[in-house]
């Protein structure tokens, strides 16, 4: 990912790991089960931290958040949140989950 931009090459990432997740991973291990799904999510997320934190952690990379720049963690969680949610409302839709009470 050479002639990506730092943040472009993150977003991707986080778009590669949500598509596989709620795609293929996520119906196979928690189906409907919320609690399941969040613990999957969990790891899921883990895994774009290590492997951005790997290219990045100590280097001083300052990454465009829009509003401002932050750091690669930031970057990465921020934006693996905001790219997850059309996943997640879809996925609830999808396989007729009721929100815990």
């Amino acid at each position: 990912m050479s002639g990506l931009t730092p943040e472009l090459a993150v977003i991707l990432l986080n778009l590669a790991i949500i598509a596989v997740a709620y795609g293929s991973v996520y119906p196979k291990l928690a189906g409907s089960n919320m609690q399941k799904i969040s613990v999957c999510d969990l790891f899921a997320s883990g895994l774009a931290l290590v492997i951005v934190g790997i290219k990045y952690w100590g280097s001083g990379a300052e990454f465009n958040l829009l509003l401002g720049n932050t750091n690669w963690f930031w970057f990465t969680l921020i934006s693996y949140f905001v790219l997850e949610l059309p996943a997640v409302f879809w996925y609830i839709k999808k396989y007729g989950i009721s929100m815990p009470k």
